[in-house]
């Protein structure tokens, strides 16, 4: 890229602007928290979908605050995550990645349908149309905080809040102050961030109107050969109120281009330090656009909600041996209501979520790889969609009693439409064909998920709840549609997890702990079959406790830590390997997972944080005879403040220089890793004005 005149032009302007419009009034500075970094009150807003102090959410939930954000400076999302129990963001190359929460990593055609991402409470991408990468379109480096809640939530947010939900928050409108920052690290990496605020003049009735807007751009030569990314991303906020209204409005965009290296081939090849340097994929590439806007009008317990998402996206599949292209692209229009009230001695919380979705996908190959792999179009379909859900969860509180009921109902419509030719993409004398298009359908799926929690205020430092929860997410449309070997036809039921969870949480002055067990049963899984067809019925089974744990050693030194044990396995022998797998540990699943930061503000200008990142060895395939052995990594972090305007920091990761693999995968017959990089340095620079 390096950094085009648009870019230059948004900086300066930014700039400009900030200098003659922040001066006359002094603007609250937001107070976002974590359970991580600051020791204000927490208030989340994912587990109820409105704000609730952390200490009173009979769930698993992960903050993590904007300033610890900062401190990191991270390049992925990964290395951000790594706080948060039972959540692994698995790094694939550039801005790519798998995700586990809760569960494995997951991947295949409708694997990103586990997970729900959102951006403050609506959904990056449209119901039914996920991708495994979709965290790299949320303005993660900039947000407000980040939650992570661990297991179903599909009671309040309905499909895909299967196994857990990541949600990025903006921050609020107001800021005491601008800022702009330069990173210069590896790989000759490059980012710019702004940060400005602006207020919008008073209302009449002396309120104030408040804009911000927050701007990154990233430039990475990448580690290995003829690999690398730009990326940009913007988020507008404006924070309004008039009569009894409150209003935020968002507008959220991102641009990925990308160069990307795929798996170096070979056993434990990771550990060679010419060959992982190698790109056995240089034509492979992504490129990537998505916008996001919403407008959130509030008034005692109401919000309404009407949003629009925008998605392009086009990559090489270098990881399938022959390459063909693939171009996806959706919009959608949606509208979130939500009420708010108190009836019959409970708490009650109403709402209704619809979205509409037109969307097309297209594959084509340029060469032929084999008779029954053709060159030509694969696929091209439309698909309208839509999705409508309402809920009603009530909540009873008696003395140190609380008690939580809800449930949701939702129907999910298909509406399908091929561009080519029903049936296969081969020549007719071909018997097997890889590719299968089905004919023009129409598909539905009702679901309902109930959930329960009851808890017990054992004092003003502790609580204990239990929980149990069903999670839900309907067939994706590329489970649907895209079609193989043959298949024409589907038949296919919602995806469920049941779920039981006990937890425990303490918050003292000095030490602040979250442990939680879970058992989870998944039932329905989609699979793609060892004949390469879709096929549903299949059983896994999920379990594991979970440490959060804070220790205010002194003043000065602050140790956190995240500490997961878990266990993950087939239930039943789902046709996925050609022998019995009944029992067997799921693959790409490390029984431990833990992170540790040790914090020591050496004095008020200068602090250090030392961090252990533990992963577990886990196996390859299904039939549990291929495996990673895991590694062990340590960060360092220094920041100095200058003056009261500038400050410096530096950031190394790997400190210890370790060979490793982000993500080991057995495909084709080989070991195939994403490699991890060596010891390397960030500089960052900020200035606040």
């Amino acid at each position: 890229m390096k950094f085009t005149p648009i870019v230059l032009s948004i900086l300066s302007a930014s700039l400009f602007i900030s200098k003659f419009t922040l001066a006359d009034d002094e603007i609250t500075k937001s107070t976002d928290g974590t359970n991580i970094e600051n020791d204000i009150e927490v208030v989340s807003v994912t587990a109820t979908r409105r704000p609730i102090e952390l200490s009173e959410v009979n769930a698993s939930i992960t903050q993590i605050s904007s300033d610890y954000l900062q401190s990191i400076n991270a390049q992925h999302v990964q290395q951000v995550l790594t706080n948060s129990p039972s959540t692994w963001i698995s790094r694939g190359n550039g801005q790519e990645h798998l995700t586990a929460i809760r569960s494995p990593v997951l991947t295949g055609a409708g694997s990103c349908g586990a997970f729900l991402m959102a951006l403050d409470g609506i959904s990056l991408r449209a119901p039914g149309f996920c991708n495994t990468n979709q965290l790299f379109d949320a303005n993660t480096e900039q947000a407000g905080s980040i939650e992570v809640l661990k297991g179903p939530a599909s009671t309040l947010y309905g499909t895909n809040a299967l196994h857990g939900m990541v949600n990025v928050l903006t921050p609020s409108a107001a800021a005491s102050e601008n800022t702009i920052e330069g990173t210069l690290g590896a790989n000759d990496f490059i980012r710019i961030e702004t940060d400005n605020a602006w207020q919008i003049g008073r209302s009449k009735d002396n309120e104030k109107n408040n804009l911000r807007l927050l701007f990154n751009a990233t430039d990475d030569d990448g580690y290995q050969a003829e690999s690398g990314y730009d990326q940009q991303k913007l988020t507008l906020i404006s924070e309004t109120s008039f009569t009894e209204w409150e209003n935020k409005t968002v507008l959220d965009a991102s641009h990925l281009n990308q160069e990307t290296a795929g798996f170096v081939q070979g056993f434990e090849v990771f550990k060679d330090k010419d060959a992982r340097r190698e790109n056995p994929n240089p034509e492979a590439f992504r490129d990537a656009s998505s916008l996001r806007a919403y407008s959130k009008f509030s008034q005692n317990g109401l919000s309404i909600t009407p949003y629009l998402r925008w998605n392009k996206m086009q990559f090489l599949q270098h990881f399938l041996p022959w390459k063909g292209l693939e171009e996806n692209q959706h919009h959608s229009v949606g509208l979130q209501i939500q009420y708010a009230f108190n009836a019959l001695d409970a708490d009650w919380l109403s709402g209704v979520d619809s979205d509409f979705t037109r969307a097309k996908l297209r594959e084509t190959q340029a060469a032929a790889f084999s008779p029954n792999i053709p060159q030509g179009e694969h696929y091209d379909y439309r698909v309208n969609a839509s999705r409508n859900g309402a809920y009603l969860q009530g909540t009873w509180r008696w003395a140190q009693w609380q008690f939580t009921l809800g449930g949701r109902l939702e129907n999910i419509r298909y509406n399908y439409d091929n561009r080519l030719s029903d049936g296969n993409a081969c020549a007719p004398d071909v018997a097997v064909c890889r590719f299968t298009r089905p004919a023009d359908q129409k598909i539905s799926f009702t679901s309902f998920s109930p959930s329960a929690s009851l808890s017990y205020q054992i004092s003003s430092e502790q609580r204990l709840y239990a929980k149990y929860s069903q999670g839900f997410r309907a067939p994706e449309a590329t489970e649907l549609f895209r079609l193989q070997n043959n298949q024409t036809v589907t038949d296919f039921d919602e995806v469920k997890l049941d779920a039981i969870e006990l937890g425990w949480r303490y918050a003292g002055e000095i030490h602040d702990v979250q442990i939680s067990a879970f058992d989870m049963q998944k039932s329905d899984v989609i699979i793609l079959s060892t004949d390469r067809q879709s096929i549903a019925g299949g059983d896994t089974s999920h379990q594991g406790l979970e440490v959060s744990w804070t220790w205010r050693v002194s003043d000065s030194l602050r140790l956190t830590s995240a500490y997961t044990r878990q266990n993950h396995e087939y239930d039943n022998d789902i046709q996925i390997a050609r022998t019995s797998i009944d029992g067997n540990k799921i693959d790409t699943a490390p029984d431990t997972l833990f992170n540790s930061s040790l914090r020591w503000d050496i004095n008020d200008k200068t602090s250090s944080s030392l961090s252990v990142n533990v992963l577990d060895d886990y196996y390859l395939t299904p039939e549990n005879t291929a495996e990673y052995r895991g590694h062990e990594l340590v960060d360092l972090r220094v920041s100095h403040q200058i003056n009261s305007a500038l400050s410096l920091q530096a950031n190394v990761f790997n400190l210890l220089d370790k060979d490793y693999a982000e993500r080991a995968d057995f495909g084709f017959g080989n070991y195939r890793y994403f490699v991890g990089q060596p010891r390397r340095v960030f500089i960052s620079v900020r200035y606040t004005y």
